[in-house]
């Protein structure tokens, strides 16, 4: 049949299984909005306050469900605002696919109004992208980035279609979509054989987790594993959730900002074993000292991830829920007796307490884990409150917890909180931000009132960029340059004026009370919590140290 340009985009996202795209209109895609609204009641479009947020939407969609998000822009200006959440959604490998409108062809390469190489500017941040110049490779096209988007490891693909297009008219026909399978292609028997060995042979086996875990769906097979190899493990920011934070075999979050008990286990261990993760800065600190008395056993289905960061002695390339079945098959059953005893003793010795100035934050979250209900999804902004949402909220499921990790965006919460709520409608989800992330995105207030979404937002309220100010604090001398954020913002006036509900945890009120008056509300609440300004987020390890030598731990004695 013959549809246009801009039909052919919506039957293509209907073949897909999309139920939800978040987005903006503009000029160059008013064809593609006069598609959505024909097509009312078979797919829903969510209206953000800005680009940014509807690409943040996207992404927060797709890690919540394990779909592919989709975002709309128009071009030039809509579509740059796109390119903070595309990024983001390409450093922690989330699947979403973002279309674009552009100017006619025929005013292409002319700086015409709103015009921008948009594929240029995301080439480097995407799995691909693609400029549409012939009506018949529309459909295809679109198949196709869903295609990449999904597979292997997934990641934001970008389609810009140009405004004439959309308009125009081309043959349709309905096509059953394509079956993305797991990755297997540089799969080889040997490498399982090998990998199998070597974790046989341990005597200390220790698993160190990222997100390619939750991406592949493999948390349950990695459960087992551990169970059958007796091995303990320790998490990315990105993996938490793949292992159930209250498991005995998980030693909590390692590297910068992790357990004192994670890296110690991974610099004591004699193998460490690595799955879906890809040895971040944030997490290795110090890559000359970094586990160098173990072998590296490294799972992945990203060839460039293999020897980037750190060598590693074996690898198998595959998706790693294929490996770890493959391994968990062939592999003895073990029992590390003094290998998991040590590791108790340590965990004793260096428990995660509060420090005194973490004291307030703790507080705040353990009463918000006392209230929230089993069915919730937290998300977080970036800085010390999403260090301590990481610490202190124990993630017992995948895909509960969404945040930002590889790109650091404050800005990515409240987005990605809608995508999330819109996506899981009778889940209570909670946006984790900083005063300082807040003022980046709050007008999205908007879209959670005109979607009535019962999202809770804590303001954990320090008044200063509460990470930027820490580290001014332990290496600036002291430097507080344009960090102090004393500009009086009644953030409960501002729920308000969008009609939320707005509610105030000072500094010695009872943390629970307030917080389960929030969840009882059923509603979109702000709540403002004021902590100490100079409140740190502790354990750390300083810049170019070993993750081994901490500062702000607390040491129980032996």
């Amino acid at each position: 049949m013959k549809l246009t340009g801009a039909e052919v985009i919506i039957e293509c996202l209907i073949e897909e299984g999309v139920d939800t795209v978040f987005g903006y209109p503009g000029g160059q895609v008013i064809p593609l909005y006069d598609a959505i609204y024909k097509y009312r009641g078979k797919i829903r479009h969510i209206l953000t306050a800005h680009e940014q947020a509807a690409s943040h939407a996207a992404d927060g969609y797709a890690r919540s469900t394990g779909k592919v998000g989709v975002c709309i822009a128009t071009s030039g200006p809509g579509a740059t605002n796109l390119v903070t959440g595309i990024a983001t959604a390409y450093m922690d490998s989330s699947p979403i696919v973002a279309i674009t409108g552009n100017v006619p062809l025929s005013l292409l390469g002319r700086d015409s109004f709103q015009e921008v190489d948009i594929t240029g500017i995301t080439m480097p941040i995407t799995k691909h992208n693609f400029i549409i110049k012939d009506i018949n490779e529309l459909a295809d096209t679109v198949r196709e980035a869903f295609r990449i988007a999904k597979e292997g490891r997934p990641g934001p693909v970008l389609i810009d279609v140009p405004k004439d297009l959309q308009v125009s008219y081309v043959d349709y026909e309905k096509k059953e979509p394509y079956k993305v399978l797991p990755r297997v292609d540089r799969l080889e028997e040997k490498d399982i054989d090998i990998a199998v060995n070597m974790i046989n042979k341990s005597k200390k086996p220790m698993f160190y987790i990222g997100g390619g875990v939750i991406r592949s769906g493999a948390s349950d097979l990695l459960n087992e594993l551990l169970e059958k190899v007796d091995a303990p493990c320790c998490s990315t920011l990105m993996g938490l959730g793949a292992v159930n934070a209250s498991s005995a075999r998980f030693t909590g979050m390692v590297g910068m900002h992790g357990t004192k008990l994670s890296n110690l286990t991974v610099n004591a261990c004699d193998l460490l074993v690595v799955v879906g993760a890809r040895f971040s800065d944030r997490v290795i600190s110090n890559g000359s000292t970094f586990a160098r008395q173990a072998k590296i056993l490294q799972l992945d289905v990203d060839p460039a991830e293999i020897n980037k960061n750190i060598y590693s002695h074996h690898h198998v390339l595959s998706d790693v829920r294929v490996s770890l079945e493959k391994i968990l098959k062939r592999v003895d059953k073990a029992e590390h007796k003094e290998w998991m005893d040590e590791l108790e003793r340590n965990r004793r010795r260096y428990p995660l307490k509060n420090t005194s100035e973490s004291r307030r934050a703790k507080e705040i979250f353990k009463a918000l884990e006392q209230v929230l209900p089993e069915d919730n999804i937290i998300v977080t902004e970036v800085g010390q409150h999403q260090m301590w949402a990481a610490q202190y909220l124990k993630t017992l499921r995948p895909n509960r917890f969404l945040t930002s990790g590889g790109l650091g965006t404050m800005g990515f919460g409240t987005g990605a909180a809608i995508g999330a709520q819109v996506s899981h409608p009778n889940a209570r989800v909670v946006n984790i931000a900083g005063d300082g992330c807040f003022r980046m995105n709050s007008n999205e207030l908007a879209t959670i009132a005109r979607y009535n979404l019962p999202i809770i937002i804590l303001v954990m309220n320090n008044h200063c960029l509460g990470m930027v100010r820490q580290w001014q604090t332990l290496f600036f001398n002291k430097h507080y340059s344009e960090t102090s954020l004393d500009t009086p913002i009644d953030w409960i006036k501002l729920a308000e004026a969008y009609g939320l509900t707005g509610l105030k945890l000072k500094l010695d009120d009872d943390a629970e009370a307030v917080l389960k008056a929030a969840v009882e509300l059923g509603r979109a609440v702000v709540v403002d919590c004021e902590i100490p300004t100079d409140d740190k987020v502790y354990p750390m390890v300083a810049p170019g140290a070993s993750i081994s030598d901490m500062i702000g731990f607390i040491d129980m004695g032996n």
